[in-house]
């Protein structure tokens, strides 16, 4: 059995792509701040191992495999999780414009026998130059919502990104070629 710790909709649809069917979707509460002077790439990690952790500690997890993740976008080491208003998503789509940022997606699986199995994925993702008009245009679709770095590669992003070095589905949020060997690798069958 496989349990999810995400509501994600675009992580159930890509691990529907994969074959693999959740059999329950739970997702962690946990504390997302990140520690003073953590690295994106350890964050990330951190997050993913911590949900899963969360999840299968509660009885309805017991002899299953749970299966985390977090993605998180970056510049330097300034961690762009999701945006919580649209003043915040504006900023934050201003300053990925005209740069390359890296993606950060990491999955955690806690297997039946209670092991701990981590991948973190790397992506760089450009995005051209906008104007603040463009910026405020795409906000305006609301599809900054509940992604992180405030924006989903399947909405285009209102045109935003120009190239992508690495994983697409890792910016989606769940990284499709190292998730499903992890889960096959570690017996966890479709």
């Amino acid at each position: 059995m496989l349990i999810l710790a995400s509501s994600s909709p675009r992580r159930i649809e890509l691990l529907n792509n994969m074959g693999f069917k959740p059999a329950k979707i739970i997702p962690a509460d946990i504390d997302e701040t990140p520690r003073k002077a953590e690295k994106p790439n350890l964050y990330s990690a951190r997050m993913a191992k911590e949900k899963a952790e969360k999840v299968a500690m509660l009885p309805e997890a017991k002899g299953a495999f749970v299966l985390a993740a977090d993605s998180i976008a970056c510049v330097g080491m300034r961690i762009l999780g999701k945006p919580e208003t649209a003043v915040e998503a504006f900023k934050m789509v201003r300053l990925l414009c005209g740069k390359k940022h890296r993606v950060y997606s990491s999955v955690a699986l806690i297997t039946p026998e209670g092991k701990l199995r981590q991948k973190t994925v790397l992506t760089y993702v450009r995005m051209k130059n906008a104007t603040d008009d463009e910026i405020k245009e795409y906000i305006n679709t609301n599809n900054w919502l509940g992604r992180a770095g405030a924006y989903g590669l399947q909405e285009d992003n209102g045109g935003f990104v120009i190239s992508i070095n690495g994983s697409y589905s890792n910016v989606i949020g769940l990284p499709m070629y190292e998730t499903k060997n992890l889960l096959l690798g570690n017996g966890c069958t479709k």
